[in-house]
């Protein structure tokens, strides 16, 4: 039997590689973890600052790797935006997620302006460790520093700069996850403006990298909502 395809959408600073210890705990699904240029698999590619362009970047690996009409996306933090707006692009293009799960933040709309990712060296780094979910071995690295700072800086202006049309309405339904410790944890269900079907969301203990403090509470989320929309997903 083919499984089911899941999408992984990283955050900001992350690659293809930083969803491994939550998908040894989906083996229920074809597990696909994307990344953007500039990192990982994709590090001699140049980085893209853009929003749109992110957005066309993920639609066309997505498309380029469907195996069949099952699947799902998932995306934390940035790659929660990201995912809502693929996920729109490949409904317009007669591809439809079965389910759409997002984590991290609260929704488009409701970000203050920031510019964070002009900020000089030390308050760039002071915003970044305020996130946790960098271990301070790494931060101690003047190396890993000089390689990961431009990433990083790269995708916060995406994150920063992107102008999301808060008109947005995905056929998919929702499932959003916050940490209790976010900012503007308690506007989480903000994300139930962005569907024209289902929406549940859930708090759970934990910074906003709760996702790998509560991996198992996040896979099993991913699996019950593919659960609870098999009978109506088209068979490949």
């Amino acid at each position: 039997m083919i499984k089911p395809q899941l999408f992984l959408l990283h955050f900001a600073g992350g690659n293809c590689y930083s969803y491994l210890p939550l998908s040894a705990l989906l083996k229920e699904f074809d597990v696909v973890s994307l990344e953007l240029p500039g990192r990982g698999q994709r590090l001699d590619e140049p980085l893209l600052k853009d929003y749109d362009l992110a957005v066309q970047d993920i639609f066309h690996q997505i498309t380029s790797k469907l195996s069949g009409a099952r699947f799902m996306l998932y995306g934390h933090s940035m790659g929660a935006y990201l995912a809502l707006s693929v996920c729109a692009m490949l409904e317009d293009a007669g591809k439809y997620p079965a389910y759409l799960v997002v984590s991290g933040n609260a929704g488009p709309g409701l970000r203050e302006k920031r510019n964070t990712y002009l900020l000089e060296h030390r308050l760039f780094w002071k915003e970044v460790q305020s996130l946790g979910g960098i271990a301070d071995e790494l931060l101690a690295s003047m190396e890993w520093v000089a390689l990961f700072e431009p990433v990083l800086r790269a995708d916060y202006e995406i994150v920063e700069r992107e102008d999301m049309d808060t008109s947005t309405l995905v056929q998919a339904p929702i499932y959003a996850l916050m940490g209790d410790k976010e900012e503007q944890v308690e506007a989480i269900g903000n994300w139930g403006r962005y569907t024209a079907s289902a929406f549940e969301w859930v708090i759970l203990k934990g910074d906003h990298f709760f996702i790998f403090s509560q991996a198992a509470a996040l896979t099993n989320a991913i699996k019950k909502c593919y659960a609870t929309v098999t009978v109506t997903v088209i068979p490949s």
